[in-house]
């Protein structure tokens, strides 16, 4: 079988922990029954041996297929990797869905993307990027009583994502501890606020509320401080007419939203302010995980 799953863009703005949109960027994973255990990685990380020698997916995928099916059987996994790693883009719960989905494919064992969801939400204790990794689109998700509630809204074919992605990896584990333990009511609010009025912009398609309705005051300032570049990507982002420029999850990559006639026009502002960085245009996604039988 083979599998692929989107990147994703995590709390765009205020939507800290609970927002999410799938990208049309894409790993892709190949397993065939094997007479032994064996892996190859090809892309992002290839060069890493610590991912030959304990590899998440891999670990996740046996957990759930001996859990399924009871057996000890031997895989060869090959993995095609497009997404950057730490960079905000989702790239580990892209691991964890595609490990996930791939067992009960593998187990032959139909889910439904809910339970697939619900399994996920135990190894990534915030549901905002395995929600948009498993249905696409954009979605809105709580987590209750250890169980993910999501919302989604297919994305429109007129928007296009520009992001930009520094060459500095940006730890999840590690940003989280730049945050304050408590927040002022006020900035809560902010928040809040801000966080309902994007989801209803995005679920209405009335784009001229994203700009306003995507600012935020609980996290994006101080993970930004660890790469003051991005204050000014987000402001010549905005200058050239995106709908909304925001910290991709942790960071260190930067998302903006664009109607697809203005892509070329803030992706061109981007690459000359910032040689440095890559650049790039994608598509949004609205499948989630996608898997192909061989």
């Amino acid at each position: 079988m083979k599998i692929k799953i989107p990147a994703t863009s995590a709390n765009l703005g205020p939507g800290f922990d609970c927002l999410g949109l799938a990208i049309a960027l894409y790993n892709e994973v190949c397993i065939k029954p094997s007479s032994y255990q064996s892996i190859s990685v090809k892309g992002e990380g290839e060069e890493n041996v610590k991912l030959k020698k304990n590899n998440i997916f891999v670990s996740i995928f046996y957990d759930i297929y001996q859990e399924l099916t009871g057996r000890k059987d031997s895989f060869r996994f090959e993995f095609y990797n497009n997404i950057p790693f730490s960079r905000g883009l989702g790239s580990s719960s892209a691991v964890i869905v595609g490990a996930i989905a791939s067992a009960y494919e593998m187990a032959g064992v139909k889910a439904s993307r809910e339970s697939i969801l619900n399994k996920a939400i135990l190894y990534e204790t915030h549901p905002d990027n395995i929600a948009p990794a498993v249905y696409g689109g954009f979605t809105s998700s709580i987590v209750e009583h250890g169980k993910v509630k999501t919302l989604r809204k297919e994305l429109s074919e007129k928007l296009k994502v520009v992001m930009v992605i520094p060459d500095r990896p940006m730890s999840t584990a590690q940003s989280r501890t730049l945050l304050p333990k408590s927040y002022l009511m006020k900035n809560t609010v902010y928040n809040l606020s801000r966080a309902s009025l994007l989801t209803a912009a995005f679920f209405s398609e009335n784009w001229e509320f994203l700009k306003v309705a995507s600012r935020d005051c609980m996290h994006e300032h101080r993970r930004m401080k660890q790469l003051k570049e991005l204050f000014e990507v987000r402001e010549i982002a905005l200058k050239n007419g995106a709908l909304m420029s925001t910290l991709s999850g942790s960071g260190s990559s930067f998302f903006s939203l664009v109607r697809a006639e203005d892509a070329q026009k803030v992706a061109i502002a981007l690459k000359n302010a910032f040689g440095m960085f890559r650049v790039e245009i994608f598509e949004l996604d609205n499948n989630g995980f996608e898997i192909v039988k061989s």
